[in-house]
Protein backbone atom coordinates (compact mmCIF):
# COMPACT_ATOMS: atom_id res chain seq x y z
CA UNK A 1 0.00 0.00 0.00
CA UNK A 2 1.42 3.33 -0.94
CA UNK A 3 1.61 6.26 1.85
CA UNK A 4 -1.34 8.26 0.54
CA UNK A 5 -3.58 5.31 0.56
CA UNK A 6 -2.03 4.15 4.06
CA UNK A 7 -2.69 7.70 5.18
CA UNK A 8 -5.79 7.93 4.01
CA UNK A 9 -7.07 4.56 5.16
CA UNK A 10 -5.92 5.14 9.03
CA UNK A 11 -8.13 8.09 9.18
CA UNK A 12 -10.21 7.53 12.04
CA UNK A 13 -13.80 9.74 12.98
CA UNK A 14 -13.18 13.26 14.61
CA UNK A 15 -15.04 13.88 17.80
CA UNK A 16 -16.11 17.24 16.67
CA UNK A 17 -19.82 18.00 16.75
CA UNK A 18 -21.56 19.47 14.27
CA UNK A 19 -20.25 23.02 12.51
CA UNK A 20 -21.15 24.92 9.72
CA UNK A 21 -17.34 25.85 9.17
CA UNK A 22 -15.07 24.83 6.37
CA UNK A 23 -12.41 22.46 6.95
CA UNK A 24 -9.59 20.79 4.61
CA UNK A 25 -10.00 17.48 4.26
CA UNK A 26 -7.34 16.66 2.05
CA UNK A 27 -4.27 18.41 1.28
CA UNK A 28 -0.89 17.74 -0.62
CA UNK A 29 -2.00 14.38 -2.17
CA UNK A 30 0.01 13.72 -4.74
CA UNK A 31 -2.49 13.42 -7.57
CA UNK A 32 -4.60 16.31 -7.99
CA UNK A 33 -8.66 16.07 -7.59
CA UNK A 34 -10.88 16.59 -10.11
CA UNK A 35 -14.51 15.33 -9.28
CA UNK A 36 -16.31 14.56 -5.94
CA UNK A 37 -19.68 13.37 -6.04
CA UNK A 38 -21.55 10.91 -3.82
CA UNK A 39 -25.21 9.48 -3.00
CA UNK A 40 -25.10 10.83 0.68
CA UNK A 41 -22.93 12.63 3.14
CA UNK A 42 -21.99 8.94 4.01
CA UNK A 43 -21.23 7.36 0.25
CA UNK A 44 -19.03 10.09 -1.01
CA UNK A 45 -16.49 9.51 -4.06
CA UNK A 46 -13.81 11.88 -5.42
CA UNK A 47 -11.11 11.04 -8.21
CA UNK A 48 -8.50 12.23 -10.17
CA UNK A 49 -4.95 12.79 -11.27
CA UNK A 50 -2.91 9.69 -11.87
CA UNK A 51 -0.26 9.49 -8.66
CA UNK A 52 2.46 8.07 -10.61
CA UNK A 53 3.68 5.95 -7.95
CA UNK A 54 2.30 2.48 -9.93
CA UNK A 55 -1.54 2.29 -8.23
CA UNK A 56 -2.72 4.67 -11.02
CA UNK A 57 -5.69 7.44 -10.72
CA UNK A 58 -6.93 8.84 -7.33
CA UNK A 59 -10.30 7.16 -6.13
CA UNK A 60 -10.84 7.56 -2.97
CA UNK A 61 -14.24 6.59 -1.27
CA UNK A 62 -15.66 7.95 1.99
CA UNK A 63 -18.31 5.90 3.88
CA UNK A 64 -19.24 7.74 6.88
CA UNK A 65 -16.02 6.73 9.18
CA UNK A 66 -13.16 6.48 6.80
CA UNK A 67 -11.48 7.64 3.77
CA UNK A 68 -10.28 4.67 1.87
CA UNK A 69 -8.08 4.87 -1.82
CA UNK A 70 -10.10 2.56 -3.98
CA UNK A 71 -7.69 0.44 -6.49
CA UNK A 72 -8.67 -0.14 -9.60
CA UNK A 73 -6.38 -2.50 -11.65
CA UNK A 74 -4.42 -1.86 -14.39
CA UNK A 75 -6.43 1.84 -15.90
CA UNK A 76 -3.08 4.39 -15.42
CA UNK A 77 -4.03 7.93 -16.47
CA UNK A 78 -6.10 10.60 -14.82
CA UNK A 79 -9.81 10.49 -14.32
CA UNK A 80 -11.69 13.58 -14.88
CA UNK A 81 -15.72 12.88 -13.54
CA UNK A 82 -17.14 10.90 -11.52
CA UNK A 83 -21.17 10.15 -11.41
CA UNK A 84 -23.82 7.55 -10.27
CA UNK A 85 -26.46 6.06 -8.85
CA UNK A 86 -27.78 4.79 -5.15
CA UNK A 87 -26.66 1.23 -4.98
CA UNK A 88 -24.85 1.46 -8.10
CA UNK A 89 -23.32 1.25 -10.71
CA UNK A 90 -20.85 4.24 -10.59
CA UNK A 91 -19.18 5.24 -13.99
CA UNK A 92 -15.71 7.22 -13.87
CA UNK A 93 -14.00 8.56 -16.96
CA UNK A 94 -10.99 9.55 -17.85
CA UNK A 95 -7.78 9.90 -20.20
CA UNK A 96 -7.32 7.86 -23.54
CA UNK A 97 -10.93 7.38 -23.51
CA UNK A 98 -11.50 5.35 -20.10
CA UNK A 99 -14.83 4.23 -18.91
CA UNK A 100 -14.54 2.56 -15.61
CA UNK A 101 -17.89 1.12 -14.03
CA UNK A 102 -17.90 0.00 -10.60
CA UNK A 103 -20.44 -2.41 -9.35
CA UNK A 104 -20.86 -5.28 -6.84
CA UNK A 105 -17.16 -3.98 -5.20
CA UNK A 106 -15.36 -4.36 -8.70
CA UNK A 107 -14.55 -2.16 -11.39
CA UNK A 108 -14.37 -2.94 -14.93
CA UNK A 109 -13.25 -0.91 -17.74
CA UNK A 110 -15.42 -0.42 -20.48
CA UNK A 111 -15.03 -0.59 -24.23
CA UNK A 112 -15.60 2.79 -25.57
CA UNK A 113 -15.38 4.32 -29.14
CA UNK A 114 -12.62 6.68 -29.22
CA UNK A 115 -9.26 7.42 -27.12
CA UNK A 116 -9.89 10.91 -26.58
CA UNK A 117 -10.13 12.07 -23.01
CA UNK A 118 -14.17 11.49 -21.42
CA UNK A 119 -14.40 14.90 -19.33
CA UNK A 120 -17.91 14.34 -18.14
CA UNK A 121 -20.42 11.50 -16.86
CA UNK A 122 -24.10 11.72 -16.42
CA UNK A 123 -27.14 9.61 -16.53
CA UNK A 124 -30.93 9.71 -15.97
CA UNK A 125 -30.40 6.29 -14.96
CA UNK A 126 -27.92 3.38 -15.07
CA UNK A 127 -29.25 2.07 -17.95
CA UNK A 128 -29.39 5.68 -19.82
CA UNK A 129 -26.13 7.48 -19.83
CA UNK A 130 -23.83 9.82 -21.64
CA UNK A 131 -20.35 10.33 -21.50
CA UNK A 132 -18.66 13.22 -23.48
CA UNK A 133 -14.87 14.91 -24.02
CA UNK A 134 -12.47 15.78 -26.82
CA UNK A 135 -8.97 16.86 -26.89
CA UNK A 136 -7.10 18.82 -24.52
CA UNK A 137 -6.90 21.65 -27.50
CA UNK A 138 -10.12 22.13 -26.80
CA UNK A 139 -10.96 20.15 -30.15
CA UNK A 140 -12.74 16.56 -31.02
CA UNK A 141 -15.81 17.34 -29.17
CA UNK A 142 -18.03 13.79 -29.22
CA UNK A 143 -21.04 12.26 -27.06
CA UNK A 144 -21.32 8.69 -26.30
CA UNK A 145 -24.52 7.19 -25.19
CA UNK A 146 -24.26 4.34 -23.47
CA UNK A 147 -26.97 1.59 -25.51
CA UNK A 148 -28.10 -2.01 -24.50
CA UNK A 149 -24.33 -2.19 -22.18
CA UNK A 150 -22.26 -0.69 -24.86
CA UNK A 151 -21.27 2.94 -25.62
CA UNK A 152 -21.91 4.37 -29.31
CA UNK A 153 -21.57 7.45 -30.73
CA UNK A 154 -24.72 10.15 -30.63
CA UNK A 155 -24.79 10.91 -34.39
CA UNK A 156 -26.73 13.52 -33.89
CA UNK A 157 -23.85 15.92 -32.83
CA UNK A 158 -23.31 18.77 -35.15
CA UNK A 159 -20.67 18.06 -37.41
CA UNK A 160 -18.99 21.49 -36.93
CA UNK A 161 -18.38 20.61 -33.16
CA UNK A 162 -15.60 18.44 -33.10
CA UNK A 163 -13.41 20.57 -35.71
CA UNK A 164 -13.99 23.39 -33.37
CA UNK A 165 -14.96 22.71 -29.82
CA UNK A 166 -14.89 19.95 -26.57
CA UNK A 167 -17.76 18.87 -24.52
CA UNK A 168 -16.87 19.26 -21.40
CA UNK A 169 -19.72 18.37 -19.27
CA UNK A 170 -23.27 16.82 -19.43
CA UNK A 171 -26.09 17.46 -16.81
CA UNK A 172 -30.22 16.63 -17.62
CA UNK A 173 -33.34 17.80 -15.21
CA UNK A 174 -35.01 14.27 -17.80
CA UNK A 175 -33.82 11.58 -20.02
CA UNK A 176 -35.07 14.36 -22.70
CA UNK A 177 -33.85 17.42 -21.15
CA UNK A 178 -30.34 17.50 -21.28
CA UNK A 179 -27.58 19.76 -22.01
CA UNK A 180 -23.79 19.36 -22.86
CA UNK A 181 -21.55 22.06 -22.58
CA UNK A 182 -18.30 22.91 -23.93
CA UNK A 183 -15.61 25.01 -25.42
CA UNK A 184 -16.13 28.50 -27.45
CA UNK A 185 -19.65 28.52 -25.53
CA UNK A 186 -20.78 25.91 -27.23
CA UNK A 187 -24.16 24.52 -25.65
CA UNK A 188 -26.50 21.58 -26.88
CA UNK A 189 -29.42 19.93 -26.08
CA UNK A 190 -31.08 16.59 -25.99
CA UNK A 191 -35.07 16.39 -26.22
CA UNK A 192 -35.36 12.78 -26.64
CA UNK A 193 -34.63 12.81 -30.40
CA UNK A 194 -31.39 14.74 -31.14
CA UNK A 195 -28.92 17.38 -30.38
CA UNK A 196 -29.37 20.60 -31.18
CA UNK A 197 -27.54 24.21 -30.87
CA UNK A 198 -28.27 26.37 -27.74
CA UNK A 199 -26.96 29.92 -26.99
CA UNK A 200 -25.41 30.86 -23.69
CA UNK A 201 -25.08 34.60 -24.77
CA UNK A 202 -21.24 33.94 -23.90
CA UNK A 203 -18.40 32.61 -26.11
CA UNK A 204 -16.16 31.59 -22.99
CA UNK A 205 -15.58 27.89 -22.54
CA UNK A 206 -18.47 26.63 -20.10
CA UNK A 207 -16.69 23.52 -18.23
CA UNK A 208 -19.88 22.38 -16.26
CA UNK A 209 -22.99 22.06 -15.79
CA UNK A 210 -25.73 21.04 -13.64
CA UNK A 211 -29.34 20.80 -12.64
CA UNK A 212 -31.49 21.39 -9.79
CA UNK A 213 -35.17 22.09 -9.41
CA UNK A 214 -35.94 23.65 -13.08
CA UNK A 215 -32.99 25.56 -12.83
CA UNK A 216 -29.72 24.67 -15.00
CA UNK A 217 -26.75 26.58 -14.09
CA UNK A 218 -23.00 26.67 -15.89
CA UNK A 219 -19.79 28.18 -15.08
CA UNK A 220 -16.61 28.39 -16.87
CA UNK A 221 -14.51 31.34 -18.40
CA UNK A 222 -10.65 31.99 -17.91
CA UNK A 223 -9.15 34.62 -16.46
CA UNK A 224 -12.85 36.08 -16.08
CA UNK A 225 -15.05 33.81 -14.42
CA UNK A 226 -19.03 33.25 -16.04
CA UNK A 227 -22.28 31.71 -14.25
CA UNK A 228 -24.78 31.17 -17.03
CA UNK A 229 -28.65 29.76 -15.97
CA UNK A 230 -31.61 28.72 -17.46
CA UNK A 231 -34.96 27.38 -16.85
CA UNK A 232 -35.29 23.43 -17.34
CA UNK A 233 -37.80 22.05 -19.76
CA UNK A 234 -37.35 25.41 -22.06
CA UNK A 235 -34.57 25.05 -24.03
CA UNK A 236 -35.52 27.88 -26.39
CA UNK A 237 -35.51 29.84 -23.51
CA UNK A 238 -31.99 32.51 -23.57
CA UNK A 239 -29.77 31.67 -20.57
CA UNK A 240 -29.30 34.30 -18.48
CA UNK A 241 -25.67 36.08 -17.44
CA UNK A 242 -25.95 35.90 -13.96
CA UNK A 243 -22.36 36.44 -12.92
CA UNK A 244 -21.39 38.72 -10.38
CA UNK A 245 -20.07 41.95 -9.88
CA UNK A 246 -17.05 41.93 -9.64
CA UNK A 247 -16.79 39.14 -11.91
CA UNK A 248 -14.86 35.77 -10.49
CA UNK A 249 -11.73 34.34 -11.47
CA UNK A 250 -12.13 31.78 -14.01
CA UNK A 251 -14.75 29.12 -12.84
CA UNK A 252 -14.75 25.35 -13.15
CA UNK A 253 -17.65 23.46 -10.60
CA UNK A 254 -20.86 24.22 -10.22
CA UNK A 255 -23.61 22.03 -8.30
CA UNK A 256 -27.00 22.79 -7.13
CA UNK A 257 -28.78 21.86 -4.09
CA UNK A 258 -32.02 22.76 -2.30
CA UNK A 259 -34.11 25.79 -1.43
CA UNK A 260 -32.15 27.71 -4.08
CA UNK A 261 -28.51 26.52 -2.95
CA UNK A 262 -25.65 26.15 -4.69
CA UNK A 263 -21.80 26.40 -4.84
CA UNK A 264 -19.13 27.33 -8.17
CA UNK A 265 -15.43 27.14 -7.81
CA UNK A 266 -12.55 27.38 -9.68
CA UNK A 267 -8.85 28.92 -9.77
CA UNK A 268 -6.85 29.77 -6.92
CA UNK A 269 -9.30 28.10 -3.95
CA UNK A 270 -12.05 30.70 -5.60
CA UNK A 271 -15.18 29.54 -3.86
CA UNK A 272 -19.62 31.55 -4.50
CA UNK A 273 -22.16 30.16 -2.66
CA UNK A 274 -25.73 30.39 -4.31
CA UNK A 275 -29.28 32.01 -2.61
CA UNK A 276 -32.36 33.20 -3.69
CA UNK A 277 -30.75 36.67 -3.92
CA UNK A 278 -27.99 35.03 -6.19
CA UNK A 279 -24.12 34.11 -6.06
CA UNK A 280 -21.71 35.52 -3.50
CA UNK A 281 -17.88 35.48 -3.15
CA UNK A 282 -17.38 34.07 0.47
CA UNK A 283 -14.15 33.15 2.50
CA UNK A 284 -13.33 29.82 3.54
CA UNK A 285 -10.83 30.90 6.12
CA UNK A 286 -8.26 28.58 4.37
CA UNK A 287 -4.94 29.09 3.45
CA UNK A 288 -6.29 27.15 -0.14
CA UNK A 289 -4.08 28.12 -3.53
CA UNK A 290 -4.75 25.11 -4.89
CA UNK A 291 -7.54 25.20 -7.97
CA UNK A 292 -10.61 24.00 -7.74
CA UNK A 293 -12.08 21.68 -9.82
CA UNK A 294 -15.07 20.04 -8.72
CA UNK A 295 -17.69 20.15 -6.83
CA UNK A 296 -20.90 18.57 -4.88
CA UNK A 297 -23.51 19.08 -1.91
CA UNK A 298 -24.10 16.58 -0.03
CA UNK A 299 -28.61 15.66 0.97
CA UNK A 300 -27.50 17.74 4.83
CA UNK A 301 -26.39 20.85 2.53
CA UNK A 302 -23.11 19.61 3.05
CA UNK A 303 -20.40 21.64 0.32
CA UNK A 304 -17.41 19.91 -0.64
CA UNK A 305 -14.67 20.90 -3.09
CA UNK A 306 -11.90 19.22 -4.92
CA UNK A 307 -8.86 20.64 -6.64
CA UNK A 308 -5.60 21.01 -6.77
CA UNK A 309 -2.59 21.96 -9.59
CA UNK A 310 -4.39 21.39 -12.49
CA UNK A 311 -2.85 23.79 -15.15
CA UNK A 312 -0.04 21.96 -16.52
CA UNK A 313 0.63 18.01 -16.23
CA UNK A 314 1.62 16.38 -13.90
CA UNK A 315 -1.95 17.09 -12.21
CA UNK A 316 -0.68 16.97 -8.27
CA UNK A 317 -1.30 18.67 -4.67
CA UNK A 318 -4.55 17.37 -4.58
CA UNK A 319 -6.78 18.90 -2.02
CA UNK A 320 -10.42 18.69 -0.78
CA UNK A 321 -12.53 21.06 1.02
CA UNK A 322 -15.55 20.68 3.16
CA UNK A 323 -18.91 22.90 5.11
CA UNK A 324 -20.47 21.33 7.28
CA UNK A 325 -20.46 18.30 9.91
CA UNK A 326 -16.90 17.69 10.48
CA UNK A 327 -15.64 14.89 8.50
CA UNK A 328 -12.14 12.84 9.12
CA UNK A 329 -9.49 14.86 7.83
CA UNK A 330 -5.97 14.62 6.79
CA UNK A 331 -3.01 16.70 8.38
CA UNK A 332 -5.80 18.17 10.63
Amino acid sequence: MSFVAALLASCEAPESPATDEWQIVHEDLSGALLSVWGTAHDDVWSVGADTRDGNGPLVLHFDGDAWTRMTTGETTGDLWWVFGFEGGPIYMGGDGGVILRYAGGTFERMATPGTSTVFGIWGASPDDVWAVGGDSDASGGFAWRLVNDTWTPEPSVPADVPMSAAIWKAYGSTANDVWLVGSSGVALHWDGTALTQGDTGVGSSLFTVFEKDGVFAAVGGLATGLIVEAEAGQPESKWRNVTPEPPPMGLAGVTLGDAGSGIAVGMMGTVYTRDDSGWTLVDPGLKVRQNLHGSWIDERGGLWAVGGQTLTPPLTEGVMLHRGTMVPSQGL
